[in-house]
């Protein structure tokens, strides 16, 4: 069954876009170990941003260069260079897993946002949801009595520059050039981690260094080429909930590579986030399929 295998391949670019970005989020973070952030930033960059131009020129999608420019290409990428400049500061300070949790509160962000900017109806079993899921970042983030950890708050703020991305990418015209998107977006990112670099110290990287900055920028691509191919492949209320393989891909990794062990809080914080977003997504699905039910047939209503 065609719609069948659709489905079967959607699901599995889902999974490798997460499996590469993770992969990506830690060869990254072991190049760290020497380089500051801006020079990592310049130089996967400049990696990402050569590959991606190849296949803009191959493709010949550069003919419509008049599709990127435009004032939501330009906040889509100020949020992705906040997201990118706040994700690798957590990155480097916190275990690879704890960043990736608190990363999967972006969709109850998003469903608040687009409720208080967008005025998009929100009903209160979502409301209800946002606030269970933010009860989950909390047991993640873990607050003392002198306050949040700065790093933990760096990843929160990362995640509501990747809402405000996706929200502005929700707007998008149809004929605008995905390709050209992800080119502006990486040359953006590379020029950030160029200016950043000004005030760093900078080292020249050792063979391994490069090699992983180079094999991260690779991974990187992939990973948007991947999620691209998910969304276009099956049903989005199919794919989406196995976005959330990239916790069990970040919880392997960080155990594998630096030993980390996430505790009974982070674990159960995680719990309380993945199962918000999977309701909150799956109800606003449910939602879209009965307002395209032709008008004049009956049909429950539940509230948003």
């Amino acid at each position: 069954m065609p719609a069948l295998a659709d489905k079967s391949r959607g699901i599995i670019m889902m999974v490798l876009s997460n499996l590469a970005f993770i992969i990506n989020d830690t060869w990254i973070k072991l190049a760290s170990e020497g380089l500051p952030t801006g020079q990592i930033l310049f130089i996967r960059g400049a990696f990402a941003f050569v590959v991606i131009l190849g296949v803009v020129l191959a493709t010949g999608a550069y003919r419509n260069w008049r599709s990127v420019c435009n004032g939501l290409v330009a906040w889509r990428t100020v949020g992705e260079i906040g997201a990118t400049l706040l994700y690798l500061y957590a990155l480097f300070n916190m275990p690879i897993a704890n960043v990736t949790a608190i990363g999967q509160i972006v969709p109850l962000m998003t469903t608040a946002a687009a409720a208080i900017f967008l005025a998009e109806p929100v009903g209160w079993r979502r409301w209800l949801a946002v606030a269970i899921g933010f009860f989950g970042v909390m047991l993640i983030m873990r607050p003392s009595l002198s306050g949040f950890d700065v790093f933990s708050l760096a990843a929160l703020a990362s995640m509501a520059f990747i809402t405000l991305r996706d929200l502005v990418t929700r707007e998008f015209n149809p004929g605008t050039s995905t390709l050209l998107v992800i080119a502006v977006t990486a040359l953006a990112v590379t020029l950030a981690g160029g200016s950043l670099s000004v005030v760093e110290e900078w080292a020249w990287p050792d063979l391994r260094q490069w090699s992983l900055l180079a094999a991260a920028a690779v991974l990187l691509l992939c990973g948007y080429g991947t999620s691209i191919l998910a969304m276009r492949l099956g049903a989005m209320a199919v794919v989406a909930p196995f976005r959330y393989a990239g916790i069990i891909f970040a919880v392997i990794i960080g155990y594998l590579v630096w030993g980390d062990v996430p505790d009974a809080l982070t674990l159960t914080g995680t719990v309380i986030v993945v199962a918000t977003g999977v309701y909150t997504f799956r109800r606003e699905m449910r939602l879209a399929q009965q307002a395209a039910v032709p008008a004049g047939e009956p049909v429950n209503q539940p509230s948003a």
